[in-house]
């Protein structure tokens, strides 16, 4: 009898560790821990070093860096630790994780509104809905495996957004959203997480004032565009302008001014002979409120010229 019941209780245990067993493999939870599930907690000086992709702009690095924590609004700051970086994200907008970042659940803004892009605790089958990137998506928890959550979203464009968010690294590992035509707009990419950042770090809050493809015509181009302040009581505290340029190896030139109608400068002036390339170059001028205006000269049959301007805010930290 003695045998028989130690039998029957190492199958017991036996079945008890198969069911077990089975539901990890189902769940798909793998080591995932509860800790890997819940809002992580961030602390200023944490840092991950990102790799974004865009078919416009290219491939840029970027470390982004909480600045500041913000008690009374219940916010993270999160900035960028280079200046100039700070400056072109401004300019081209492709990164939407900056700034202002609620402390209850990492949700970034647009238009002015927080976005629950993130569903914590996190659990697969959940169901939710945000707006960004200027798209409304749909938003599932697809499946969780070794503290990484993958979600999938569709707009009601037809967009499809990936993205993969890692509770062991605190923030997204990877995503990609690829619009209703099969491009890819944004890739962007994980490279290394650390904490303990020291030194400056910077965000430039902006708002985008012109964006012109300009291509070639016989005749002057003639543009302009209004700086009307961040708001009526607030001015932007610089303009920040990006370049793309290509002229023509044939015989193609160009040149491009743009300035002041109030007192007649011109902050910024180009010239380009043949052949001749600008890819991806900005800076800043003065904000000015008024018109601006845009005077561009360009031949050569394949010559263009994209100008991008916005005005921003500049926040900037010492860790």
């Amino acid at each position: 009898m003695r045998a028989y019941l130690l039998s029957l209780l190492m199958i017991t245990v036996s079945l008890a560790g198969c069911i077990n067993d089975e539901d990890n493999s189902d769940s798909g939870i793998g080591d995932t821990t509860e800790d890997d599930l819940i809002l992580p907690e961030w602390q200023i000086g944490d840092q991950w070093l990102y790799t974004f992709i865009t078919p416009q702009f290219g491939e840029d690095s970027t470390r982004l860096v909480v600045a500041d924590i913000r008690e009374d609004d219940g916010l993270f700051m999160l900035g960028i630790s280079s200046e100039g970086e700070a400056q072109r994200h401004a300019v081209i907008n492709h990164n939407p994780f900056l700034g202002r970042v609620t402390m209850d659940g990492l949700s970034v803004y647009e238009n002015g509104e927080p976005q629950p892009v993130f569903n914590f605790p996190w659990e697969v089958g959940n169901t939710w809905a945000f707006r960004l990137l200027g798209q409304d998506w749909s938003a599932t928890t697809d499946n969780i495996y070794d503290g990484e959550v993958t979600v999938s979203a569709t707009s009601s464009e037809g967009h499809q957004l990936s993205y993969v968010f890692s509770g062991r690294q605190g923030f997204i590992m990877s995503l990609l959203w690829t619009d209703n035509e099969g491009v890819n707009h944004l890739q962007m990419n994980l490279v290394q997480k650390q904490t303990g950042y020291t030194g400056d770090v910077f965000f430039y809050r902006a708002g985008d004032l012109h964006d012109n493809l300009y291509e070639e015509n016989d005749q002057e181009i003639y543009d302009s565009f209004f700086d009307d302040g961040y708001s009526p009581n607030e001015a932007w505290d610089t303009l920040v302008w990006y370049l793309d340029v290509e002229i023509d190896d044939k015989g193609g030139s160009g040149t491009l001014t743009i300035s002041d109608q109030q007192d007649g400068t011109s902050p910024l002036s180009r010239a380009w002979g043949t052949g001749a390339t600008e890819k991806g170059s900005f800076g800043t001028i003065p904000s000015k409120t008024g018109e601006h205006r845009i005077t561009l000269t360009l031949q050569g049959e394949t010559s263009f010229v994209h100008l991008k301007v916005a005005g921003a805010l500049v926040r900037s930290w010492t860790l």
